[in-house]
């Protein structure tokens, strides 16, 4: 069986990218990154995700990107909440990470390559987003490029590594309802900014803006657990 590595937030993107690496027929060895995030609890719903989903292996590597800041998910910076679509659309939202995907990408090239693995996956979306420029098309081409050219199993002729955003030009809505009809249990995965100590959804910041609306657009009950204080 071919062998895949996949970047597992927690969230409905990357729990639905996992499913379809699966369906490709991937054995999919799963990596999920501790860099500090406020909303932590996405860790526990990734591990939860893989194991629902037959991952290989799961694995989290810590790299603490608070000590970098510049980010309301990583400083002392208030997460937006209650926003328009018309205004996430306007410009890159405070909750952009500095070369968060770079920094991730680049440690699933690590694994993949000891894991012997040549296909990388990850969740990147360009559609129902909030304009991330590392989840363009053009970064994830620059970045395959990079991993034919930086690693050892690439240069020795043992493979080409491809970098797979198989939910990159869906909407929210047509991922979700893709998802289901692989099997995700989205009730495991958590999208939220900045949930309570036990996991409850905000409801308000953009990710579950953007959530709550694709449940509704796909047809499909949405399986979130809300904080009382949302809307």
């Amino acid at each position: 069986m071919k062998r895949a590595v996949a970047l597992l937030s927690g969230g409905l993107d990357s729990a639905t990218t996992l499913a379809l690496a699966r369906q490709s027929g991937f054995e999919v060895y799963t990596l999920s990154v501790d860099y500090g995030q406020r909303h932590r609890h996405e860790l526990t719903c990734a591990a939860r995700i893989a194991d629902q989903l037959g991952s290989a292996r799961h694995i989290v590597v810590e790299v603490d990107l608070r000590r970098i800041g510049g980010s309301a998910l990583t400083d002392e910076i208030d997460v937006p909440k209650d926003r328009p679509l018309e205004q996430m659309q306007q410009e890159i939202p405070i909750t952009y990470v500095p070369a968060r995907n770079t920094v991730f990408l680049s440690l699933a090239l690590g694994y993949a390559e000891v894991v012997e693995a040549f296909d990388l996956f990850i969740g990147a979306n360009a559609i129902d987003y909030s304009g991330y420029p590392d989840c363009r098309p053009a970064f994830l081409q620059a970045f395959e490029q990079l991993a034919n050219l930086a690693t050892k199993a690439a240069i020795e002729g043992k493979g080409r590594f491809r970098v797979h955003a198989p939910v990159l030009s869906m909407t929210k809505a047509q991922i979700i309802q893709t998802g289901s009809a692989l099997g995700v249990d989205f009730s495991l995965t958590s999208s939220c900014y900045e949930p309570t100590a036990d996991g409850l959804a905000c409801g308000r910041c953009d990710s579950c803006l953007l959530r709550r609306q694709g449940f509704i657009e796909a047809g499909i009950p949405d399986p979130t657990r809300y904080a009382p204080t949302s809307r």
